[in-house]
């Protein structure tokens, strides 16, 4: 898991806890800075959702929230926050937490909702695509929508739309050759909104009318509409495509794959088929039971996994056997759910929206009522002229200087602050060079202002965010710890260990005790189906010069479920089918474990003994990265006062 998340989990509250309004006293002082009990409290709860208030459950988490804040008053010492790259990285948290608090909160419950519905359905539609650049001019704006138009006519004169799509003069969608313009079967969010809304509203069987998105213009034609296919559980066995040991074959994984459909055929239980074979390491010892997945959901599978999964009609059926590029499955539905009530998605679909080009249209309803609360006045549609006689098409080269002015009337007023000629000149200095804007100057200036317009009007509101909502300015906080205490921990501490080899290397040898092999063997292990099988195993391996590959062949002619091989060397009392027994050398005689016979050929005991850095290395870092991390909180302690004001910290819970 990225460092970055495990502080921010560790460290980060998502709901507010309302401070004393009358009383909110400092429970701890860092280097003289003052940390108060509603901060304290609120990081609590959030790691603790069944809270103790004893003394040693306190004094324990204020020794890890001590430790956190003297690793983030050091950064902050450090100048860690004036670095530009934490900088942008801050920016951008602070950018998405904020837009939630910059939308139209009554439009943004409609869309919720609306997306809930649509999620309820799947449309099956094809698309003609002409292309059109989202900045091109009225001129070719005009000229694609003329054609797109045309094509339309065509098609609603009787003409066959995949003939259209892929015929001379028709899609510009470069797929068009393979799928006639088809798209299959989609739902909500999986396409841009635009053309998610235009399919949703026309009529199964119909064609709609020109759709302007980011790529251009699109027809679509709807030619089915279907209920959701929904949220289904499932459970499967997976013999997975052979890695390169040398033993195994792609031939292999079928014929086993086809023994176990047999079994299944003649009754053995799913569960235990899979507990028994299956190759799915995730999955076997909960008899293949996978997570629910679907249309829309966090969990996806492969295509071909989910066509077999939703193409079984009831509960307990299974699939034949089928191919992914992972490996065989036979897949057996659980249970089906075609779609989770609303209240117990909502926070997802919000989530969606809020990354969605839905969230466009929620933010413009937004500054509409900003305009309104702040007394917007607006003055552009007289002072825009100004800009078209004084700015020429220079203005797409990088070398552009803008025009000098005297006079600086406002373009708007915003909560009784004016915004100017020269405000906008300077906005416009940041776009210059943008040579791929083909629109014309004058569309270009137009654009130009009524995107500053809105940066302006919501950046204001954003900086009143933490003003308006104490739980904004609080996670904002906390995204700032964050933040320097991963750049911090990566350099004092991660970053640190691997890269200081020599550190590393003495530390090693220093505690050279922790670090060593038990007993171990060198072996060859047959995991066999049965008795049976294993007796024909050791048998076999009574002759020298017999190979694993050799016995492969032999045992697994008639059924590629009799034998599985391993080769590797083993600390036996670390392995669970291995622990407890005592290995000779060569063929050990067969034994029974968990629903399999073991037969185990000892190649070779090596005795326990010291481990080399580059045996040990993985957990030699990890150890170094302790050691340093103790080390450097010994000197922070040492460094700055930390005062616990103890009366406060026994409070909490009263």
């Amino acid at each position: 898991m990225n460092k970055l998340v495990v502080c921010l989990l560790s460290f980060m509250f998502t709901g507010a806890v309302s401070a004393q309004k009358t009383q909110d006293p400092v429970i701890i002082e860092i280097d003289g800075q003052p940390i108060k009990k509603s901060e304290f409290l609120q990081i609590y709860l959030k790691n603790n959702p069944h809270p103790s208030y004893d003394k040693a459950s306190l004094d324990n988490y204020m020794e890890l929230f001590k430790k956190f804040k003297l690793k983030v008053h050091e950064a902050e010492a450090l100048k860690y926050d004036t670095l530009p790259k934490l900088e942008s990285e801050l920016e951008g948290y602070r950018k998405q937490l904020s837009l939630p608090y910059l939308i139209d909160s009554a439009e943004n419950k409609l869309l919720v909702k609306q997306a809930y519905d649509r999620m309820a359905s799947e449309i099956k539609a094809s698309h003609i695509l002409i292309r059109l650049d989202e900045n091109a001019s009225p001129e070719d704006t005009l000229k694609a929508y003329n054609k797109i138009m045309a094509l339309r006519k065509k098609i609603l004169a009787g003409a066959d739309f995949a003939t259209v799509a892929k015929g001379p003069g028709g899609s510009e969608d470069p797929s068009v050759a393979k799928n006639d313009g088809s798209l299959g079967y989609f739902s909500a969010f999986q396409m841009v909104y635009p053309f998610e809304d235009a399919a949703y509203s026309t009529p199964v069987g119909q064609v709609s009318m020109p759709v302007r998105t980011k790529f251009g213009y699109h027809l679509i034609y709807v030619q089915d509409k279907r209920p959701s296919r929904g949220m289904i559980q499932t459970s499967h066995i997976m013999i997975m495509n052979p890695q390169t040991d040398g033993i195994s074959t792609k031939a292999d994984g079928k014929a086993k794959i086809e023994e176990i459909y047999k079994k299944l055929q003649s009754g053995a239980s799913f569960s235990d088929l899979a507990k028994q074979y299956s190759e799915d390491q995730t999955s076997r010892n909960k008899g293949g039971e996978l997570p629910p997945f679907g249309t829309g959901s966090r969990q996806r599978m492969v295509p071909e996994f989910e066509d077999a999964a939703f193409a079984l009609k009831n509960d307990g059926d299974y699939s034949e056997p089928f191919q992914t590029d992972y490996g065989w499955h036979i897949v057996q539905r659980n249970s089906l759910t075609l779609l989770p009530p609303f209240d117990s998605i909502k926070v997802e679909i919000q989530n969606k929206v809020n990354r969605d080009a839905r969230v466009e249209k929620l933010q413009a309803s937004f500054v509409n009522k900003l305009k309104k609360q702040y007394k917007f006045k607006d003055y552009a549609k007289k002072q825009l002229a100004w800009f078209y006689t004084h700015i020429d098409s220079t203005i797409f080269t990088t070398d552009w200087v803008a025009p000098s002015t005297e006079e600086n009337p406002a373009l708007f007023s915003f909560n009784k602050q004016n915004y100017t000629r020269k405000d906008f000149l300077k906005q416009l200095t940041t776009l210059r060079g943008n040579g791929r804007y083909t629109a014309g100057v004058q569309n270009f200036i137009n654009s130009a202002y009524s995107a500053w317009e809105n940066q302006t009007i919501l950046a204001y509101e954003e900086s009143q965010l933490p003003n308006k909502y104490p739980e904004y300015k609080a996670i904002i906080n906390e995204y700032h710890d964050g933040v320097l205490l991963y750049e911090i921990m990566n350099n004092k501490v991660w970053n640190k260990a691997i890269q200081d080899t020599t550190g590393l290397k003495e530390f090693f040898e220093t505690h050279a005790s922790d670090f060593k092999w038990e007993d171990r063997i060198d072996a060859t292990i047959y995991i066999c189906d049965n008795q049976k099988i294993a007796d024909q195993v050791y048998g076999m391996l009574q002759v020298d010069t017999v190979t694993s590959r050799e016995i492969l062949d032999v045992v697994n002619k008639d059924s590629q479920l009799n034998l599985q091989v391993k080769t590797n060397k083993y600390e036996a009392d670390r392995v669970d089918y291995l622990k407890g027994h005592q290995f000779l050398l060569n063929a050990n005689k067969p034994y029974l474990f968990d629903g399999h016979y073991y037969v185990v050929d000892v190649n070779k005991k090596i005795p326990a003994g010291q481990k080399e850095l580059s045996e040990a290395r993985g957990a030699a870092t990890a150890a170094y990265q302790n050691y340093l991390e103790a080390e450097w909180i010994k000197e922070l302690e040492n460094k700055y006062p930390v005062v616990i004001n103890k009366e406060v910290l026994y409070s909490l819970g009263k």
